[in-house]
């Protein structure tokens, strides 16, 4: 009989079916509105979000599988597809390998088309080629690499937009002051090096601190906003709160979160067995799974403005923009300006 799937394995299969629903054959409806000011920003798609939420309390994933966290990876990195930047371009990828230099995915589809199949074939059945691909990517900072969580990035440009998330869902009062020592020390270590980079910090929380710990909750979300306004940390902070009922709790939520050991330069070489599976679910399981999915729901009326995930994704799309030369990124400038043009 074969071993089940990891919780991760299974984990990639279920968030790749919900984002290629959202967007059926990589066609991204345009997130860019007009707000009340007449200003464009973008609107994010809460209800994708909240499904993939959903996957890791299906699964019962603790923290240290990384699946709770990946969920707000995956998601942004759809916001940022959708917002006009290519699927090669974003890492994570919609699909295996999950990082994948942009010149590397052009080389394959410029190779005959006999040839291309058959290296498009061992691209997608492989998590990890050392030194080319991976689940995951390390940046150089000033001082010390630093694995990111979202990042598009290219060999011509350097990096050019860097997220880092965290997750908690228990144990606010213990785990917070950790989480946003480490966050002002990576923001300072990556903007140093990369001063023109958009600098991001996502912090998933559950929604109950409010109710069990409001003192905790109004220092943390003080705290996230002063992370971006400083001039040498991040650029923009966001805050998702998730509400979810008690019965799915993520198991071992107050564990500490595996480090990262000392980093290699560029595509991290697997060392956990569960990166490399590749779970090979049937699609009417995967659809029955997502149509049983535990509710979630965003908080956004309790989200401070200056921390919602709109003025985030608005924020660090429209740096981007603007620090690279107008032939770039072509399709997120068509984008945001088509709605200008409504005005």
């Amino acid at each position: 009989m074969a071993a089940k799937p990891s919780s991760k394995a299974e984990a990639w299969e279920i968030f790749d079916h919900i984002v290629e629903a959202a967007a059926p054959s990589g066609e991204h409806n345009n997130p860019w509105v007009l707000g009340t000011d007449g200003q464009p920003f973008i609107k994010p798609d809460y209800d994708t979000l909240a499904l993939l939420l959903g996957v890791p309390l299906h699964l019962k994933a603790g923290t240290q599988t990384g699946v709770p966290a990946i969920a707000l990876d995956v998601w942004l990195s759809y916001e940022l597809r959708r917002a006009g930047f290519g699927t090669d371009q974003v890492w994570p990828r919609p699909a295996n390998p999950r990082v994948l230099p942009a010149p590397v995915a052009a080389f394959v589809k410029s190779l005959p088309v006999a040839v291309r199949a058959n290296a498009e074939s061992y691209l997608l059945s492989r998590t990890s080629i050392p030194g080319v691909t991976s689940s995951s990517a390390s940046i150089l900072g000033k001082n010390y690499l630093k694995q990111v969580d979202v990042i598009i990035t290219d060999w011509v440009t350097g990096p050019e937009l860097l997220i880092s998330t965290k997750r908690m869902d228990s144990s606010y009062g213990k785990n917070a002051p950790n989480r946003i020592e480490e966050s002002y020390g990576d923001a300072k270590n990556l903007r140093l090096r990369h001063p023109l980079a958009a600098l991001g910090f996502l912090f998933g929380l559950r929604s109950d601190i409010l109710e069990k710990e409001p003192k905790t909750a109004e220092w943390l979300f003080d705290l996230l906003a002063k992370l971006g306004r400083e001039d040498d940390a991040y650029h923009s902070t966001c805050l998702v709160l998730m509400e979810y009922s008690s019965d799915p709790v993520l198991p071992a939520a107050d564990e500490e979160e595996p480090t990262d050991g000392i980093l290699e330069p560029g595509p991290q070489p697997i060392t956990d067995p569960a990166e490399a599976e590749i779970a090979h679910l049937a699609e009417s399981t995967v659809k029955s799974i997502v149509k049983a999915l535990p509710k979630v729901s965003i908080l956004e009326e309790r989200t401070p403005d200056e921390l919602s995930p709109a003025r985030f994704l608005t924020s660090l799309v429209t740096r981007v923009l603007a620090t690279t030369p107008v032939n770039m990124h072509e399709e997120a400038r068509r984008r945001r300006s088509s709605v200008l043009a409504k005005r």
